[in-house]
């Protein structure tokens, strides 16, 4: 069994960190923040100031991959959440009825909650496994590397506040996040640099948390969770224990983003987007302020290149090694995927890091991609402000709605079990598509939110 040092007690961080313990190894697991998610979600969500993780306070929606990791990984860890208030939608959920079953629609569940819900299980979990020990308020500065060709990494040094003391392990899992300093530790230690491909998205995000009243209307009733505009999208974010998000994205380049941070001009504003003004009109009590969220990139930080990895002993999971633009939610499932894969090959991996190189550019690369693709067409929509998409292509997204069928090609897309191309490009959507647009020869693409002018009416001169 391999000695597992962990840089980073996010997410990512936890999750690896258990799941290893939970196979045998000896995990030690080291987080320079001294506070931890506990037992006072409202306090830890509202008022826990974490500039180095600027989406904790933004609205998530888990997909299906952190529901099946954790049941298959950590069924107490999914338990103790549903406990604290998450809760489950399947995509069928939608529809009056779920259509008939088939091989792996019983998985397209979203876990809707707050981040901080899943971090408050996660400690949980962690502090009872004996396997893990967790040194909070603990920076690591260095990495200890033996000459090799490649170079291994046999350890940290962490700064403990007085000096340096030095952590050997087997294997070291960067797990610090989209600042991480490990690539800048192992170039100066003499490795090759790690390749990064990264891509900047001119895109902020804004919401706002409110939470329904005890004595007020629950339900919006069949509200679609999204509405557009030529220049910009609005959703809700339905949530843990009666809370929920609304949330907007536009380009970086809008002159009118800074005017939404007033609470009054944001409401004004998203009550334009049917799918805001439902939740609206059932009277919530606001909980924050508007919330901002911008410079935003896609990044992957390979540590191997055309010559084989870049160093031996050393692996990167969580945001350290794909982070992507939050559009799709797919940050952490994938950083959940990749300590699992991390937890059932940990001796191997520790030994040469190339199969875990080459799984995580076969399974996890193809979405990175297509969030860089996705992310350049939205920019220039967001920008241009009065594109609209062709006709089937709209159709596809609107049909999904009334069909099933086009319904599960949606999903599959949503949790990352098929590819776009491979979901949508098949015989039977097309032929449901194909359908649906002759029972209605009128159908057009259209906004259902704002024209620029009257946004513009709503922004304070």
């Amino acid at each position: 069994m391999a000695r597992v040092a962990i840089i980073g007690g996010g997410i990512s961080g936890l999750g690896t960190a258990l799941m290893l313990g939970r196979r045998g190894h000896a995990v030690t697991l080291f987080e320079q923040e001294t506070r931890q998610a506990d037992t006072d979600l409202d306090e830890d969500f509202y008022r826990w100031k974490r500039p180095r993780v600027p989406q904790a306070d933004q609205p998530h929606s888990f997909l299906a991959p952190v529901r099946t990791v954790l049941r298959a990984e950590a069924p107490d860890v999914h338990a103790d959440l549903l406990a604290r208030g998450a809760r489950e939608y399947h995509d069928f959920d939608w529809f009056d009825q779920h259509p008939p079953h088939r091989d792996g629609d019983e998985d397209l569940v979203t876990l809707r909650t707050r981040r901080i819900v899943l971090e408050a299980a996660l400690t949980a979990a962690v502090r009872r496994e004996p396997s893990v020990e967790v040194r909070r308020g603990r920076r690591v500065s260095a990495l200890t590397v033996q000459d090799g060709d490649p170079p291994r990494v046999t350890g940290l040094r962490v700064d403990d506040g007085t000096h340096d003391g030095t952590h050997p392990a087997d294997l070291v899992v960067d797990a610090a996040g989209r600042r991480s300093a490990v690539p800048g530790w192992l170039t100066a230690a003499g490795c090759r640099p790690p390749v990064v491909d990264s891509h900047r998205t001119g895109i902020t995000y804004l919401c706002r948390w409110y939470r329904l009243r005890a004595d007020g209307p629950r339900d919006p009733g069949r509200v679609r969770t999204g509405s557009v505009a030529g220049f910009a999208a609005a959703g809700v974010f339905p949530s843990d224990n009666d809370t929920f998000a609304l949330s907007m994205v536009l380009s970086t380049g809008d002159p009118t983003r800074g005017a939404l941070l007033d609470p009054a001009v944001f409401e004004a504003v998203l009550r334009r987007f049917p799918a805001c003004a439902a939740w609206l009109d059932l009277d919530p009590e606001p909980r924050s302020a508007v919330l901002a969220m911008a410079g935003l990139d896609n990044r992957w930080t390979s540590l191997t290149d055309d010559a084989g990895p870049v160093v031996t002993g050393l692996v990167n999971a969580g945001d350290s090694l794909v982070h992507t633009n939050p559009t799709l939610g797919h940050g952490v499932a994938l950083g959940l995927l990749a300590g699992q894969y991390l937890a059932g090959h940990a001796d191997q991996v520790a030994a040469d890091p190339t199969g875990y190189h080459d799984w995580a550019a076969r399974t996890l690369r193809p979405w990175f991609d297509a969030q860089v693709a996705g992310d350049r067409a939205n920019e220039q929509r967001l920008l241009d402000g009065s594109a609209l998409p062709e006709r089937r292509t709209a159709a596809l997204a609107a049909c999904a709605f009334d069909d099933p069928v086009v319904m599960r090609a949606r999903a599959h897309v949503r949790h990352l079990v098929r590819t776009p191309e491979e979901a949508f490009g098949s015989e039977e959507v097309d032929r449901h598509v194909t359908a649906w647009l002759a029972a209605r020869p009128d159908f057009a693409p259209r906004h259902d939110g704002p024209t620029r002018s009257e946004w513009e009416a709503l922004i304070p001169a």
